[in-house]
């Protein structure tokens, strides 16, 4: 199949896949209610640990109670991007022997579950993410989602949110590409995804973690998850800086989807398919 078919393939496969995802919009509601819930509960306690700490601690560490209110929003609104488990149905053809059927399409099939991975992502997650980001506006002072600094730091925290889109497909078919041709079981896979989600800020920010620990945080993937983008927004992070965070975000997905050919085509060599 040469560019242009590829592309138009690509193209159709994402429309099919983003309209099954609209289909579950009572997921979204209930993703979205468990969603305000957790960020609520999240801003209540760090208010608390801001409001009494000993010496006024908390106030030294890189983020203002505000910004911190600010990141916990939209870290989730942007938890929807990333993977806590593979694919469904990818993980159910892998299982079930399907993935010999899926070989004899004229499409890679790397770029084929990339498409469908990435597309039954963004079904259902853009609603949910949304509908958190606006109701973390219209919450009272003191627990409402603040406005950028500017609207530069807005236009970066949009183009890191699309990077951060592409990153989180990449490392979820790296994963994929992992656990294809595995017949011991999933917890290998289920483990890198939780390291990832924990690294990616979205269950504590990462300016809240040890000193010694930043540079290793900034320049590790996953904080091109939700940490870059939600820094850009709150303004931790100035617009100057957004060409090295971007560029990061871009270097990783690169390498991500680099690695995760080269582990698929290596396995597809040697597949044994399972189920039937």
């Amino acid at each position: 199949m040469n560019f242009r078919n590829t592309c138009r393939a690509c193209s159709s496969l994402f429309r099919i896949r983003m309209a099954e995802g609209l289909q579950y919009r009572v997921s979204a509601i209930s993703g979205t209610v468990v969603g305000v819930f957790w960020a609520l509960l999240e801003c209540v306690l760090f208010t608390v640990f801001y409001t009494y700490s000993e010496n006024g601690s908390w106030n030294n560490n890189g983020l203002s109670l505000p910004q911190t209110i600010s990141y916990v929003w939209l870290a989730q609104g942007l938890f929807v991007l990333q993977s806590m488990s593979i694919d469904s149905e990818i993980m159910g053809k892998i299982n079930n022997g399907d993935v010999g059927i899926e070989l004899c399409r004229p499409m890679n099939l790397y770029t084929h579950w990339f498409v469908k991975s990435s597309a039954g992502k963004l079904g259902t997650s853009w609603i949910r993410s949304l509908a958190t980001v606006i109701t973390g506006l219209l919450m009272p002072a003191g627990y409402a989602l603040g406005k950028p600094p500017s609207l530069t730091a807005l236009f970066c925290f949009l183009l890191s949110v699309v990077m951060a889109f592409l990153l989180c497909s990449a490392f979820a078919m790296l994963v994929t590409a992992i656990r294809l041709n595995i017949s011991w079981g999933d917890g290998p896979t289920y483990m890198l995804l939780l390291v990832s989600g924990i690294l990616s800020g979205t269950y504590l920010p990462l300016r809240l973690w040890p000193d010694f620990m930043q540079t290793f945080l900034y320049l590790q993937p996953f904080g091109g998850f939700a940490d870059i983008p939600v820094q850009l927004y709150i303004g931790s992070m100035a617009p100057a800086a957004a060409l090295p965070g971007i560029g990061l975000q871009l270097i990783w997905s690169l390498l991500f989807i680099a690695a995760g050919r080269l582990i698929m085509k290596r396995k597809l060599n040697s597949i044994i398919v399972q189920g039937g």
